[in-house]
């Protein structure tokens, strides 16, 4: 990641070199200063990866869970679908972070961490996406692909993971792959209670340093590289399934 972020930075200095009103010094990697203010930028790489993978790893489990009452016949299971999913999506992700990690503790008498905090704020609000993906993808299933798994005598819990999510699941990958972006971008928002990934530690450099404009210029292209490699891993996983399917 480090390599990635090092030479869109080295151009973006050489351009911005001639203007005496930018202090780029802050974050030169020619200089031992900018060199150690660099590198605890990127550090916050580590949280904000782990952040987000954990929390769309719950997230896509989740959403299923919740997603498979809706696909019911009665009207029960769906109601308690349809109200899980309108009640999370309604409630901005910013609030729910705070509420976890302020009111959690409180409402449940639980100790949480700022990293589970965030997971498992992160985790509920996008599992109401991730409910309406899983949805729509099991829905667009062929009905014979349904009846053919009954011919052959599977149990629903058979047919669903040998037969209708495999191919659901190709379906939807595109819809996946932006929700892992999302995630990534909305783990930002964690940095409010103290979560030490990008935006926090870019937030404590301004304070000391006092160049927000250069700071937040780094902070954008390390967001900006890190989403391009995800978007560029998913489109190449996306073609080899392609392939897959073909032969």
């Amino acid at each position: 990641m480090r390599i990635f972020s090092f030479w869109p930075l080295l151009t973006l200095f050489a351009l911005a070199g001639c203007s005496g009103n930018w202090g780029w010094y802050v974050v030169n990697p020619a200089t031992p200063n900018g060199q150690r203010n660099l590198w605890f930028l990127i550090d916050g790489l580590y949280y904000t990866i782990a952040l987000s993978v954990t929390a769309i790893v719950i997230s896509v489990l989740l959403g299923l869970l919740v997603a498979l009452p809706g696909l019911a016949r009665q009207r029960p299971p769906r109601v308690i679908n349809r109200v899980y999913v309108e009640l999370v999506r309604a409630v901005p992700i910013l609030v729910l972070i705070l509420w976890v990690y302020y009111g959690l503790p409180q409402v449940a008498d639980i100790s949480i961490s700022v990293f589970w905090a965030g997971v498992l704020a992160l985790a509920i609000s996008d599992s109401a996406f991730q409910a309406e993906i899983f949805r729509a993808g099991i829905q667009s299933i062929d009905r014979g692909q349904h009846e053919a798994a009954h011919s052959i005598s599977l149990s629903y819990v058979d047919k669903m993971r040998f037969v209708i999510l495999p191919q659901a699941i190709k379906r939807i990958l595109p819809a996946l792959g932006n929700q892992l972006v999302y995630m990534l971008k909305m783990s930002s928002l964690v940095s409010v209670i103290g979560m030490q990934e990008l935006t926090r530690r870019a937030n404590e450099l301004v304070v000391t340093e006092y160049r927000p404009l250069e700071i937040y210029t780094v902070l954008v292209i390390e967001y900006l590289v890190l989403i391009l490699i995800v978007s560029g891993g998913v489109r190449w996983l996306e073609t080899r399934m392609a392939v897959t399917d073909r032969r």
